[in-house]
This record gives structure tokens, C-alpha cells and sequence, in this order.
């Protein structure tokens, strides 16, 4: 049995929350208020400033003061560690879906 990494300390963990993957497609566009980011995907407030809390907590999201409000954006950083780790089972299906291709081929 291992320990699992906690959700505050481990960008996968953070994201298998989907609440956070949906508030992370929103924020890929451009950068966004709470407000903004509440009101696109119908959350309440708090929720969404605890999965933003999360979020940079592990470095995926960035955020700057303007004025009175706080603007969030992705952390491109942190986000091409997950895209890079992705990328490896991309690679594995292509490779897979080539052998499959091969193999009805040769059937016929």
C-alpha cells in the first residue's frame, strides 16, 4: 500500500478533481476573475476560491491583484509537467492502434 500524495502538494491529485479540470479549460482561454469563473461554470464563490486555493497551491494556476480583484491564469510551467507525462500514453495508444491496424490487415 502506498501513501498517496496529498491533493495540495501533487498537481495529479489536484486534477482528478473535475470541478478543477473544468475551472483550468476555463482559465486556458485567458485569465479570469472568481466572479468570472463562478458565474461560466455555475459554482458558488467559496467552491470555486477553494479549488482555486488548490490549484495554486500546486502551481497550476498564477494569480495577480488588479485593484480590489484577483486574476487567475494557468501556470504553463506546471501544466507541460502533466501534458509531457500525458504525452507518454499518447504515444502507447498510437503505438497499440498501429498493432491492431497491422493485425486486421493481415486478415484479410
Amino acid at each position: 500500500w502506498l501513501a498517496r500524495a496529498s491533493t495540495t502538494s501533487d498537481p495529479f491529485n489536484a486534477i482528478a478533481e473535475p470541478r478543477r479540470r473544468h475551472i483550468l479549460e476555463f482559465l486556458a482561454a485567458e485569465e479570469r476573475s472568481v466572479g468570472d469563473i463562478a458565474d461560466a461554470l455555475e459554482l458558488n464563490q467559496p467552491s470555486v476560491s477553494k479549488h482555486l486555493h488548490v490549484l495554486l497551491d500546486v502551481g497550476l494556476v498564477c494569480a495577480r491583484r488588479d485593484g480590489r480583484r484577483t486574476m487567475y491564469r494557468t501556470n504553463a510551467d506546471t501544466l507541460r509537467t502533466v501534458h509531457e507525462w500525458s504525452g507518454m500514453f499518447a504515444q502507447y495508444w498510437r503505438s497499440q492502434l498501429r498493432r491492431i491496424k497491422a493485425h486486421a490487415e493481415a486478415k484479410r
